[in-house]
């Protein structure tokens, strides 16, 4: 990461450097090349401290509602219910351990489309990942599949990209979903198996993964109802193998009810996520109040961490496009990527989503807000897919991994670049068979 992070602001300022040194202004107003790149690292540098404090509230939402949940002892119910694909995905991790129900939870919610409760889910996962460390700072092979995953998550309802295409105009706004579903099954399949083959490269340093809490006994969280504390301890037998299909079978039954109503849906999932944990909660004699407010304190802590980290990839990130790096990279490939399906406009899309999603949904919304192009166009269903089933790479890690104070990230961000790419490929594809 150091490497990269340096990479990017070198490049940023030779390029503004050159333009500076042959600039000639075409009016008395103008800013010169150097002067944009120092407006845009300061504005950067505060709009990542804007952006950390702005997750405070989100982060403490949903890390009180995760509380509760992991209080009644539904992290344990559904990492029993997941037990036999999870523990072939994570075998450093035990299967009654909280990290397996808060990757789950992360995991869920990245499928619902819910990135605000997907990050604090997150962020809980890495911290109980952590406690399995043993060498702090340095990235586990279970946090690098983590991230890779989350960062190409299965999405069956992109709400977001969703709600700006009804706005723009389009006939269709959801027509995206099967689409973003196919596109983030090959980012995700592609980041599981890129995971696999890239840590026989970076290989994990000391004795492996699992420190002193794999034992087999549960990182409970305190004052945990006794029904819970023991469900907890016996989680590690799972449920039987047919449980665990018949619930497989639901999900994927509720694949095809997701894009015929999934724009109905998708206002009730947050609200409804709320309700059915404080009724679990309370269902399993939790005090849901007391509880919530605990997790929720540490919303706050985690903010201030993660400022310093967002700082670093944002402020880099501003740079490369001020300078206008971005800008030179794509015309060239655009010419040739455009012969392959994938036009300058996407390709713009496609390079700056792993690196700010501000910039990327930018550029979809001036893309289908465009009369020219439109949001029913080729070209604004593929931008569309694009946002929908591909994440900013490097914010994630710069969160999850700050979150933590993890520096030495060995193979995560190459695996996440891979997933960016296959699902690149993977929405140029289906795109091209559905609208073209």
């Amino acid at each position: 990461m150091n490497g990269i992070f340096f990479a990017i602001v070198a490049i940023a300022f030779a390029i503004a450097g050159f333009r500076q040194i042959f600039w000639t202004a075409d009016s008395l107003d103008e800013r010169t090349p150097m002067e944009v790149l120092s407006l845009s690292m300061v504005d950067t540098a505060g709009g990542a401290v804007t952006l950390a404090i702005g997750l405070v509230g989100v982060m403490a939402l949903f890390l009180g509602l995760m509380k509760v949940a992991e209080a009644g002892g539904l992290l344990v119910i559904i990492a029993r219910t997941v037990r036999p694909l999870m523990v072939r995905l994570f075998p450093e991790v035990p299967a009654d351990h909280p990290a397996m129900g808060a990757m789950i939870l992360n995991m869920s919610a990245n499928v619902l489309g819910l990135g605000n409760a997907a990050t604090p889910f997150g962020i809980r996962a890495m911290q109980e990942l952590d406690k399995l460390n043993t060498q702090k700072g340095t990235a586990t092979n279970a946090m690098a599949l983590f991230l890779a995953i989350n960062t190409s998550s299965v999405t069956l309802l992109p709400t977001g990209i969703i709600a700006l295409r009804a706005s723009a105009g389009s006939n269709d706004p959801a027509g995206i979903m099967p689409t973003t579903l196919f596109a983030t099954i090959v980012s995700t399949t592609v980041a599981i198996v890129s995971v696999k083959l890239y840590q026989r490269f970076w290989p994990a340093p000391g004795a492996g993964d699992i420190g002193p809490e794999s034992t087999g006994e549960a990182n409970t969280a305190p004052d945990l109802p006794e029904d819970a504390a023991d469900l907890q301890s016996s989680a590690a037998e799972g449920y039987p193998g047919w449980i665990s299909l018949v619930v497989l079978g639901v999900v994927a039954a509720l694949v095809p009810l997701t894009i015929l109503y999934g724009k109905v849906i998708s206002p009730w999932i947050i609200p409804g996520l709320m309700v059915a944990l404080l009724a679990f909660g309370l269902l399993r004699k939790v005090p849901v109040y007391e509880v919530f407010v605990e997790g929720a304190k540490d919303g706050f802590q985690v903010a201030l961490r993660i400022i310093p980290y967002l700082v670093a990839i944002l402020v880099a990130v501003g740079m490369f496009r001020a300078s206008g790096a971005m800008e030179l990279l794509v015309e060239p490939l655009g010419r040739i990527t455009s012969l392959f399906g994938l036009p300058p406009e996407a390709l713009s899309m496609a390079l700056l989503r792993p690196l700010s999603g501000s910039g990327a949904y930018g550029i979809v919304a001036s893309v289908i807000e465009d009369p020219l192009i439109g949001p029913d166009s080729y070209t604004g269903y593929l931008v569309s897919t694009l946002q929908g089933s591909t994440e900013t790479t490097f914010y994630v890690i710069a969160v999850y991994f700050g979150a933590i104070q993890i520096r030495r990230i060995r193979h995560t961000l190459a695996a996440g670049l891979t997933a960016d790419f296959a699902g690149v490929i993977a929405a140029v594809f289906i795109c091209s068979i559905l609208f073209t």
